[in-house]
């Protein structure tokens, strides 16, 4: 379908002040969002890798099926109305498991609203209007950016289009809202702990900027957050590394778990033997953010 151009009025809300009024839209809009898994262990709220798992959106005119509480039509309407228009989405990313759907469904309406509007928003632009609807900018920085990325202050580092290692995710039916798993976390920390995971998310740091393998792995550990959010399948994993494999994380506030491999056939192969309830599946990054 070849995209037209639609005269109608265009308000800004409160959200997109400062930028240029239109009054057209271009439809229809066609766009994608990654998963992403965030944290990676002492990188709470600040660490996240986009991976090559797509949520979709199509938006044109017409009667839509995702009414204005959807959260990527309220993503859409931080940026232009959306009375009037048919909302499409493609749901592959699985929901409240831990690997960034809210991001990806924020990331969906934002970059969908640029589009339509012409909009000349960069990822940064768009993460400080998507935040206050996701509660943390770790997913939807990845999920905006693409690649492994940090986050902070409302910036954006993109460090790498790929790791050392492959995130071999291990995904339970069961699944956690990320508010409560977030009250489960302790408004301090003991100071051993804190010190502990500084370390940790130096190396960190470190592993994802230089791509070293051994500086990667030695960073997959945290006291932070991960011991308050009970997960069971994270104890049983580490507790027995399956072959190919260099450190496991709690993929955002769960249940998923990341695996990280340096063998992801025989990784994958053990795991599936060892937790048949489990979808448990190889994952790449994606270079390539929402768009």
């Amino acid at each position: 379908m070849r995209p037209r151009t639609t005269h109608r009025a265009v308000q800004r809300g409160p959200a997109a002040q400062g930028f240029v009024m239109k009054e057209a839209l271009t439809l229809p809009v066609h766009v994608r969002a990654p998963a992403s898994t965030a944290n990676l262990g002492p990188g709470f709220d600040c660490a996240a890798v986009a991976l090559d798992l797509w949520n979709e959106l199509e938006v044109d005119e017409g009667e839509s099926a995702a009414g204005p509480e959807h959260l990527g039509v309220q993503a859409f309407s931080l940026l232009g109305p959306a009375e009037g228009l048919a909302f499409r989405f493609t749901d592959r990313i699985p929901r409240l498991r831990g690997l960034g759907s809210s991001a990806s469904v924020i990331a969906l309406g934002l970059v969908a609203a640029k589009r339509a509007l012409d909009e000349p928003l960069d990822a940064e632009e768009l993460l400080a209007l998507g935040v206050p609807l996701e509660g943390h900018p770790d997913n939807l920085a990845a999920a905006l950016a693409g690649g492994v990325c940090l986050t902070w202050d409302g910036r954006i580092a993109r460090l790498a289009e790929s790791l050392p290692l492959v995130p071999v995710a291990v995904v339970p039916k069961e699944t956690v809202e990320t508010a409560e798993s977030r009250a489960a976390l302790p408004a301090a920390v003991p100071h051993a702990d804190a010190a502990f995971t500084a370390a940790r998310a130096a190396l960190l740091g470190a592993g994802l900027a230089t791509g070293d393998a051994d500086l990667f792995a030695a960073a997959l550990d945290d006291r932070l957050h991960e011991p308050y959010r009970a997960s069971p399948l994270l104890a049983a994993i580490r507790a027995e590394l399956p072959g190919g494999a260099a450190g496991a994380t709690l993929s955002g506030s769960g249940p998923t778990v990341i695996v990280w491999a340096s063998d992801p056939d025989t990784c994958v192969a053990e795991l599936a033997g060892r937790f048949p309830g489990k979808t448990v599946s190889a994952l790449t990054v994606s270079p390539a953010g929402a768009g």
